[in-house]
């Protein structure tokens, strides 16, 4: 991979594949850019894809205290290495980090690709609890990693106890269990936003051509979501995936990447 320097002074890991238009894939909770490799690599077909390492984890800096606005300059930084402009994609909780980083960067921001940012804003589905941040420091502070992914899993993510303790049982919880420390930096870029009160009016303002994807055998609440996300900016488009569930950024990338192209190239 290589590496630039972020306005910060932090080391940001980064890989570059493809041709054409320039798309920089931005990762969720618990993953480093391995964890977005699929949809990349159906991207990179189309553009010039940037695929990276956020701050904390793989070969990337971590410098502290975590400031969601680091993250912000470091988008910014790989934009400016692709050439000054650029698309962002990402699925789940990334896409929030993405609509504000769309907000910041204006112009430098040609178009969003999101996959089901998970917005709560009504009570169709339990909200996040309430200090669920603080005491997912709290557990990485103390060591307790794997205990921070089983609460984020159970309490956050309503995941059944049962199937959780199916999931400790493969090597990937261990990986989880390394980037613990992402829940609670995700949990302070998504704050407010899965309260089960409607979205704010005035934290986003983006010119930019959004396309909101959908699975349609999701949960109602990312439809609803992503509705209200389209009465609140003015260039959103909705669309639901045929088949798909939450999953399909990851499980079904060649599908979402179709969706994300036709619309980022119009």
């Amino acid at each position: 991979m290589d590496t630039l320097t972020s306005k910060d002074g932090t080391t940001i890991a980064y890989e570059t594949a493809g041709s054409g238009p320039a798309v920089i894939v931005i990762s969720t909770v618990a993953e480093d850019h391995t964890g977005v490799a699929g949809i990349a690599a159906a991207l990179a077909k189309h553009f010039t894809v940037v695929n990276y390492d956020r701050h904390g984890r793989g070969g990337s800096g971590d410098p502290q205290p975590y400031d969601p606005a680091r993250e912000i300059d470091d988008i910014e930084a790989l934009i400016d290495t692709v050439g000054g402009t650029a698309a962002l994609v990402s699925g789940s909780a990334g896409g929030i980090l993405a609509l504000d980083a769309a907000t910041a960067l204006g112009p430098k921001v040609t178009g969003l690709g999101l996959y089901e940012p998970p917005f709560i804003i009504d009570d169709s589905r339990p909200p996040a609890p309430e200090g669920y941040v603080a005491h997912q420091e709290a557990l990485v502070a103390a060591g307790r990693r794997s205990e921070a992914v089983e609460y984020f899993m159970t309490d956050t993510l309503l995941v059944p106890a049962e199937w959780v303790e199916a999931m400790k049982q493969d090597p990937s919880w261990d990986a989880m269990a390394a980037l613990a420390h992402t829940y609670a930096y995700d949990g302070r870029i998504v704050e407010g936003l899965l309260s089960g009160r409607p979205l704010p009016r005035d934290r986003w303002s983006v010119e930019a051509p959004i396309l909101v994807l959908v699975g349609e055998n999701s949960e109602q609440f990312f439809l609803d979501g992503a509705h209200a996300l389209a009465e609140i900016l003015p260039a959103v488009t909705v669309e639901q995936l045929p088949g798909q569930d939450h999953g399909a950024f990851w499980m079904a990338p060649d599908t979402v990447a179709e969706s994300f192209r036709s619309f980022l190239s119009a």
